[in-house]
């Protein structure tokens, strides 16, 4: 089963590769390792001579920046992390520039924040750029715009934002490259942890130690990777998880890492969206009632099965929807306020018809901007 799955990565038309900064990067002072960075490049290059569309979602301008700014290790404030993104951008694209030149290929920088994955019009226009730029045979080199980001509005990770765009791009599959090789059972080196060779389904990992962050120049652990997977398995993508240095034998299909197996029945753009790219603005709390018509009848929200709010949202916010237990339901777009819906709670459309008027015979989430979690 799983060398068979593993053919897809092998066979993959469209491919999304993820590094991370501590793959290309020196063990010592953090700085760019050229010599990491180029034999990426080459395995790459080779795939893309096959004819195979490569996407690079890359990170390392913080850390590529460190050097360049007399930085001893990685900042950890905001505005002095933007300072080195900025001086360290330019670093790495001309490293990748150069690498990828030598093997006849041109690259083609993509910054993005979350805004361009989770507002519509941003997305439209975010993938027929990725769409232009394959189309002209270039490599993209995707990053997450650290610039100009803000903690509100930061991916806070690349791993979900490879998830993302693999599924933006309609990738075929997906490669995750880290500094570990791939999921244990326990933290690698501890007696009895054994590789987690295939994850059919990630609800499947239980109680596997997946926490922590792998190095001081990175942001993101083994739980990031894990829930990019499982952004990828939820589209139908098929995800391998290793380190870097085994990137040319993931590509071929090999028997490395970590192969996260793609439901076979995926989930389509808007619900995937709304459940993985969004970032709540509140919540609303329903009563058992409305839980029961949301997950099994498929019905809208209405102001009558609501209880409460947390949060300050506008019209067109996504909100979490929150069960009676406080387990998170679903999250959709919301109609209404959060200064208007005290107002309506617990009351039937028909009766905010007559009595307050018209505009207010509305769901408070309409079905079709609603994803069950």
């Amino acid at each position: 089963m799983s060398g068979d799955s593993r053919r897809a990565v092998a066979s993959a038309k469209r491919l999304v590769v993820k590094v991370g900064s501590s793959s290309l990067t020196s063990a010592v002072g953090g700085e760019l390792d050229l010599a990491r960075l180029t034999a990426l490049v080459n395995a790459l290059s080779t795939r893309r001579s096959e004819g195979t569309e490569v996407v690079l979602v890359s990170s390392g301008a913080i850390a590529s920046g460190i050097g360049p700014l007399g930085m001893d290790t990685r900042p950890r404030d905001l505005a002095r992390q933007q300072a080195a993104a900025s001086v360290g951008q330019g670093v790495l694209l001309s490293a990748y520039d150069s690498a990828f030149a030598r093997h006849g290929h041109t690259v083609g920088q993509v910054l993005l924040t979350v805004d361009d994955i989770t507002r519509r019009t941003h997305y439209t226009n975010a993938r027929r750029t990725l769409d232009s730029l394959l189309e002209y045979d270039v490599v993209p080199i995707v990053n997450e715009n650290d610039t100009v980001a803000t903690d509100e509005i930061r991916f806070g990770d690349n791993d979900r934002l490879a998830a993302l765009v693999a599924q933006l791009v309609r990738a075929d599959a997906l490669v995750l490259l880290t500094d570990v090789d791939a999921l244990y059972t326990a933290a690698p080196g501890t007696p009895g942890a054994e590789r987690v060779a295939v994850v059919a389904d990630p609800d499947d990992l239980g109680d596997i130690a997946i926490g922590g962050t792998g190095s001081a120049v990175g942001s993101g652990g083994m739980t990031t990777k894990v829930e990019a997977a499982t952004i990828a398995h939820a589209a139908g993508i098929p995800t391998v998880l290793t380190s870097a240095d085994q990137v040319t034998d993931a590509l071929a299909g090999e028997d490395v890492g970590t192969f996260f197996v793609p439901t076979a029945n995926p989930r389509g753009s808007r619900a995937l969206w709304l459940a993985h790219a969004t970032t709540p603005r509140g919540s609303v709390q329903i009563d058992e009632g409305a839980v029961t018509a949301l997950r099994d009848r498929g019905r809208s929200l209405l102001p009558a099965g609501v209880t409460g709010l947390t949060g300050s949202f506008v019209d067109g916010d996504p909100v979490d929807v929150v069960g009676p237990d406080g387990t998170v339901v679903a999250r959709g777009l919301v109609n209404y306020t959060s200064g208007e819906l005290p107002h309506l709670m617990g009351r039937g459309t028909k009766e905010l018809a007559e009595q307050v008027g018209p505009q207010y015979e509305r769901e408070v989430i309409h079905r079709d901007h609603l994803a069950l979690l």
